[in-house]
């Protein structure tokens, strides 16, 4: 099962997709709140997206599955983890692993508000843009960005890793501008995954599926089996 992060839709994956189906059934889908995904229902809660995923699987048939995620997905994915629905975790760049008070985290957030107010707007005028590109950004332009901004600004992204018992990878970037290495991930290399497999990619950033597809693919599958 493949989770994607903040503005984006299940189409994040689409390069690594055919070297997973190969190995796996995957369910790759589009969170609540986010463009072709279902709508958002509701306040936005630190279980929103997990709850949706979860019913997702229950829909799927999927007791558990081999969960890859990005950013909020990587989040999303430790926490289903959390709930014992995961055999492994592949999680690239997961949020919510900053030190509380980083400052950076409060100017990724209002450069995600900003962003989105300029995909807005010049979206629809992407010509010449390649398609997937394209979608991404009419994706991101109608994603429910306020209200999860909020949430993710109020959020202490609670996580217990004690009842994480599966295998997990954690697969950062070292050129991510978004969640930046390695200040973005001090939670979780010290506190919560310091046992986790720990893999840094230069020259990629905070989508290692879009930057690097195939590397990703044959990360994610070296650990699913």
């Amino acid at each position: 099962m493949c989770l994607h992060g903040v503005t984006d839709t299940w189409r994040t994956w689409e390069l690594v997709l055919p070297a997973l189906e190969r190995r796996h059934d995957v369910l790759a889908l589009t969170l609540p709140g986010h463009a072709g995904g279902p709508p958002l229902t509701g306040p936005v809660t630190d279980a929103t997206m997990a709850d949706a995923v979860e019913r997702a699987m229950d829909e799927a048939g999927f007791a558990t599955a081999h969960l890859v995620g990005n950013s909020l997905g990587g989040y999303v994915a430790l926490q289903l983890a959390a709930r014992g629905r995961a055999r492994t975790v592949v999680a690239l760049a997961p949020a919510g692993g900053w030190a509380p008070g980083d400052p950076a985290v409060a100017e990724l957030f209002v450069r995600q508000r900003d962003m989105h107010e300029a995909l807005k707007a010049g979206a629809p005028h992407g010509r010449g843009v390649p398609e997937l590109r394209a979608h991404q950004m009419l994706g991101a332009a109608s994603a429910r960005v306020p209200a999860l901004v909020e949430h993710a600004q109020r959020s202490d992204w609670p996580l217990d890793p004690e009842r994480i018992t599966c295998p997990v990878r954690v697969v950062w970037g070292a050129d991510d501008a978004l969640l930046s290495w390695p200040s973005a991930a001090v939670r979780y290399r010290h506190e919560s995954l310091p046992h986790a497999d720990w893999i840094v990619l230069d020259g990629v950033g905070h989508h290692p599926q879009l930057d690097a597809p195939l590397e990703t693919a044959q990360l994610i599958l070296g650990f699913t089996s």
